[in-house]
């Protein structure tokens, strides 16, 4: 692939910023500079300390995200049962929402509602959770968010394992787009890439934290993995 071709490819991504790593002291003014910057989407991390040990964002923080923005805004639910919430998010103007099936005994259904409220379903798959187990539900999802790390916790190392799953994923025949979550650091971006996974939640290890700016960490994430 030339060097034109390579660029295109990088800035095809979809860079997702994980806004559960955010300055919630000035969240607002946080979103509308990775919005300037170039984010793609808007990653929203929902925690109810049950599902997983954690709590984080609330319909408060969406909001104000979904405010700044008038690019696309996801919710992850790691909650409980999240179909019975599916209303609270699509009216907080959520794009996309990725669930769990282990929290959810009736995915097909919710993945199928969310559809048909005209917003993206999105499976997420945690490292431990086997292809084999949710590969009806591929069927019926637009995005699938693989996690490389345990859901609930910032600052994790990506689990290597996990790659044989992303790259069963990439190489079937599939509509869906592939995500990935965790330590997804410039070089993951560019291994991963290669693959043909679609986009990337980016945290500290790679967006948030730094001295440069949001819009140079962005810019350097699509033109330096050719």
């Amino acid at each position: 692939m030339g060097e034109n071709g390579g660029i295109q490819k990088v800035r095809d991504r979809l860079l997702c910023p994980s806004m559960m790593c955010a300055d919630f002291e000035k969240l607002g003014q946080e979103v509308r500079e990775l919005d300037a910057g170039g984010a793609d989407i808007f990653h929203c991390d929902i925690m109810d300390g049950s599902f997983v040990p954690n709590m984080a964002l609330g319909l408060p923080d969406v909001c104000c995200v979904r405010k700044n923005t008038r690019k696309l805004v996801d919710a992850h639910l790691m909650i409980e049962n999240p179909g019975s919430k599916l209303e609270w998010f699509i009216k907080a103007g959520c794009d996309i929402l990725y669930m769990h099936p282990e929290s959810e005994r009736f995915a097909a259904r919710a993945l199928t509602q969310t559809r048909q409220a005209g917003r993206k379903a999105g499976l997420a798959i945690s490292p431990g959770t086997s292809l084999e187990t949710v590969s009806e539900l591929l069927e019926i999802s637009d995005y699938v968010l693989v996690m490389a790390v345990s859901p609930g916790f910032a600052g994790q190392r990506f689990m290597d394992f996990v790659m044989a799953k992303i790259r069963r994923l990439a190489s079937c025949d599939h509509s869906f787009k592939i995500l990935v979550d965790g330590a997804c650091g410039p070089e993951k971006i560019k291994e991963l890439s290669a693959l043909g996974v679609d986009g990337f939640v980016l945290g500290t290890s790679a967006l948030f934290g730094k001295s440069k700016s949001y819009s140079d960490l962005l810019l350097d994430l699509r033109i330096s993995q050719t």
